[in-house]
């Protein structure tokens, strides 16, 4: 349940209910909620939080972790509007009582909530911002506050979808103007590809019922012959996997709308390794879904990209010579790559992707400056350790990302994370350029860190990688260092989150796991200092 608490007033509302209780310490006293208890903490201590006298909190979800302790996560309010960058995470220990804070917004807002600007003009405005190719539709604007920047102000957000520069990716942009000068604030798009759309309407799906789970055989493009989950018996099998939340795989028969229609067929047996049988395709994304499920399942507990348990669809064959997939919030999107005979369902790209709904419902990351590259990073070092974890000998575990598809047709990979700069376009040390770069690029910062934490500098098995400051950093190993990101991403950072932060997040989540003098703590200091986030 989702609790707004009014702090000006000392009011504890409970969303839907419409009851009121007097006292927030009284609601605490007969209360272990960590919610009412962070919230509590919140009223006690405003400035800890940049609180002003028109905010008021929504929790909106609650990470407890292996020790016992809470992480409560919160939207903000202020005077009934929305807060963009307003959010923060309240820490409690395994007694539950407060520790900490983690906080988005850097000072309390004082903004009219009076627009100058009109809703028609900002709608304008947003639809004169659209960096897509076409426009479809144009949600009404709505004002918020946006906190994500030094000063806050009162804006208009609006929602443009259409498509991206390529002509087949669809557009999903985020566009924030100020309601006073009616100037662009921030344009940010939400259909998140593993590949920068340009430098190479959602669709009606069939519906899903649960069946009885069957154990079938296929045959992918780069997975080789593996075991898959399926629906059915006798004649009758579907690729939908009632063992992962009922995830199905779907085949849009290389069109960018209609009916997506989930694979069947007779024998329980899948594809034939090549493109002449389109099952082959959706082999590769049903076995990349399972196994990212099964990875963040086995390592952290976690149900799913939402947990709760329920799995996402994956379309494949998406458009005509589609180089590219993305994830959109609900549902996977693979398209079929050049002349329609290199599909981008390799594993590594199919875990990036799932990892951004995981971001998106944890951390919440922006997709612009800092945190736009570590969303990026978050994606590429997950979708990594779904590779080891699914340690297939037809794909063999790297630190290369998108190494199986070709895409720049030299048998290059799209990413190095051993030395990011390989690429010729990735940072791998922070400067002042990185906040300003595409996603994509300045990932290549937080990519080098994982590496270092988790291999060391140097020479060795995945790769040789040097540090921006000539010093040798000892790796902890990919398991430890996956625990910490994870740990930090889930119940530290924030949307407005930075390198600076991330690396004090990083600290903590690692002091949390194996202690302040341990081993792993300055190993997370030295790598983040090795790649220039001091």
């Amino acid at each position: 349940m989702k609790q707004v608490f009014a702090i000006g007033g000392a009011t504890l509302l409970v969303a839907g209910l419409g009851v009121a209780s007097p006292s927030l310490s009284a609601a605490a006293d007969n209360s272990g909620d960590p919610a009412v208890v962070a919230k509590q903490y919140i009223q006690e201590h405003p400035n800890k939080v940049e609180d002003s006298a028109k905010d008021a909190y929504q929790a909106v979800d609650t990470v407890d972790s292996s020790n016992g302790a809470a992480h409560v996560r919160f939207n903000r309010i202020y005077d009934g509007l929305p807060v963009l960058g307003g959010d923060l995470v309240v820490h409690l220990d395994a007694a539950n009582s407060p520790r900490g804070q983690s906080v988005a917004q850097t000072a309390p807002i004082s903004v009219s909530t009076t627009p100058k600007v009109t809703s028609s003009a900002a709608a304008s405005k947003a639809r004169n911002e659209f960096s897509g190719r076409d426009t479809a539709k144009s949600g009404a604007p709505k004002l918020v506050v946006d906190a994500r920047q030094d000063k806050a102000a009162l804006a208009w957000r609006s929602t443009i979808t259409g498509t991206q520069a390529d002509g087949q990716t669809p557009s999903r942009q985020i566009i924030v103007t100020d309601a006073n000068t009616g100037k662009l604030r921030s344009a940010e798009e939400t259909i998140l590809t593993p590949i920068k759309v340009g430098t190479t309407t959602r669709q009606k799906a069939t519906a899903v019922k649960s069946g009885v789970a069957a154990s079938g055989t296929g045959r992918g493009i780069f997975v080789g012959t593996v075991g898959i989950s399926t629906t059915g018996s006798g004649s009758s099998f579907s690729m939908v996997d009632a063992t992962h939340g009922n995830a199905r795989t779907c085949d849009l028969r290389n069109r960018t709308s209609g009916t997506c229609s989930t694979f069947a067929d007779s024998d329980n047996s899948w594809g034939n390794g090549t493109m002449s049988d389109r099952a082959s395709a959706g082999v590769d994304a049903h076995y990349g879904a399972a196994k990212t499920f099964d990875y963040f399942k086995t390592s952290f507990g976690r149900q799913g990209i939402f947990n709760n348990g329920s799995g996402v669809p994956s379309r494949v064959h998406y458009g005509n010579g589609y180089v590219n997939a993305y994830w959109d919030g609900s549902q996977m999107t693979y398209g079929d790559g050049a002349n329609n005979q290199a599909p981008l369902v390799e594993l590594d790209v199919a875990g990036h992707e799932m990892t951004h709904g995981v971001t998106e419902n944890s951390a919440n990351l922006g997709y612009s400056g800092d945190a736009g590259g570590l969303n990026e990073a978050t994606s590429d070092i997950f979708g990594t350790m779904v590779e080891f974890y699914a340690n297939n000998p037809s794909d063999a575990p790297d630190f290369l990302i998108g190494e199986e598809i070709n895409i720049n047709g030299d048998g290059t990979p799209l990413r190095y994370m051993d030395d990011p700069r390989r690429d010729g376009a990735s940072y791998a040390c922070w400067s002042t350029a990185v906040p300003g770069s595409d996603p994509h690029y300045s990932s290549g910062v937080g990519n080098h860190f994982f590496f270092l934490l988790a291999n060391g500098s140097g020479q060795s098995t995945y790769g040789n990688s040097p540090t921006c400051n000539g010093s040798a950093v000892t790796g902890i190993g990919r398991a430890k260092a996956a625990a910490i990101w994870y740990k930090a991403l889930t119940e530290r950072m924030t949307s407005t989150e930075t390198y600076a932060k991330a690396r004090i997040d990083t600290v903590a989540s690692a002091t949390t796991l194996y202690g302040a003098s341990s081993a792993e703590v300055a190993a997370v200091k030295a790598a983040w200092s090795a790649v220039s986030v001091n």
